[in-house]
């Protein structure tokens, strides 16, 4: 069986405060969902309607099968989910302040188990038929999970889709930010080589790349590898870049923010399903972000994800269009 949408990395419970605008010693009630970057790509996709699934790894503990059970109610398949004995399944706590203060406090020391996927538990077959493929910098952080990504990555061969989300979390990497960043670049430039489609913030592209302009960070992607390159800029919108150099902008969806955790990764899943569905890119950056701002609206992340009927409504009342320009 192939899917079309195959992600690698992460995953977890997110612990998510049900007051908002206070800290943790005040927060008396929380909720539990599932979490992890890769994995909610993963839902969000299935939410459209595509076959998904999930490489990683959880604890052997009520938390592990907390993520397969919800895996499966979400409609992604747990297949490729092993177990570890390194540590337990990671929680992530997080406090919400909006619009724009969301600190999160991840346990996922001395390791968390999604870092220890290994090379020859891969199923390779199932990477390169895979419609896309969905990795992220979290994988790049540790061995094996390190090694296994970029197996992966490699046996792929750019067959279909595959995505480089560089997801950029200096808190998994060894070292003060800096040299952090350095070491990570290196593996970034490798992981690049290999993927047609990389996506990520102004900080990721510059930890990738060396530039923090964002047409001069889009251009920079497409020359170490890709084929379109996707540069968020947070309250500027959304610019995409192809490899002949055509330019989309999307302007900012205007939201309400509630938490603003879950959006990237709605904006990943609806990624997906524009890609998947053969629009061109001035569409699917829209979708994407209108997804996105969905969720910012919405207190959890895998649960909020929403359905194309709804991300449909939120573009009809979306202005202005996007604008394409050569670069």
């Amino acid at each position: 069986m192939s899917f079309e949408v195959l992600t690698m990395g992460r995953v977890g419970v997110d612990v998510y405060p049900l007051q908002t605008g206070v800290g943790l010693p005040e927060v008396t009630s929380f909720g539990k969902y599932l979490g992890g970057s890769p994995t909610n790509v993963a839902v969000a996709a299935a939410r459209y309607g595509h076959g998904a699934a999930v490489i990683t790894k959880t604890g052997r503990d009520p938390f592990g099968e907390f993520v397969r059970s919800a895996l499966a109610g979400y409609g992604v398949s747990d297949r490729f989910v092993g177990t570890s004995d390194i540590a337990p399944t990671p929680v992530t706590f997080c406090e919400i302040f909006p619009p724009d203060d969301f600190p999160l406090y991840f346990y996922r020391l001395p390791k968390a188990p999604d870092l220890d996927v290994r090379p020859g538990e891969l199923d390779l077959d199932a990477v390169r038929a895979a419609g896309i493929f969905w990795m992220t910098g979290t994988g790049l952080a540790e061995e094996p999970s390190r090694s296994a990504t970029l197996a992966a990555l490699e046996h792929r061969a750019k067959a279909g889709v595959s995505v480089f989300d560089l997801d950029w979390r200096p808190m998994f990497w060894p070292g003060e930010d800096e040299e952090a960043a350095a070491a990570a670049r290196t593996y970034y430039v490798e992981a690049l080589r290999h993927a047609t489609v990389a996506v990520g913030n102004l900080e990721e592209c510059a930890v990738a790349t060396g530039e923090r302009e964002p047409y001069a960070a889009a251009k920079a992607l497409l020359a170490a590898g890709v084929e379109l390159a996707v540069v968020k800029q947070g309250p500027k919108g959304v610019l995409a870049m192809e490899a002949d150099g055509t330019a989309v902008e999307v302007p900012p969806v205007p939201v309400e923010v509630v938490n603003g955790l879950g959006a990237g990764d709605a904006f990943g899943g609806a990624l997906c399903h524009g890609l998947l569905s053969g629009w061109d890119t001035a569409r699917t950056v829209a979708f994407a972000n209108a997804a996105g701002a969905l969720v910012a609206g919405r207190l959890a992340c895998s649960d909020a994800m929403p359905t194309q009927a709804e991300v449909d409504s939120e573009l009809r009342q979306a202005t202005p269009a996007p604008t394409e320009r050569e670069a």
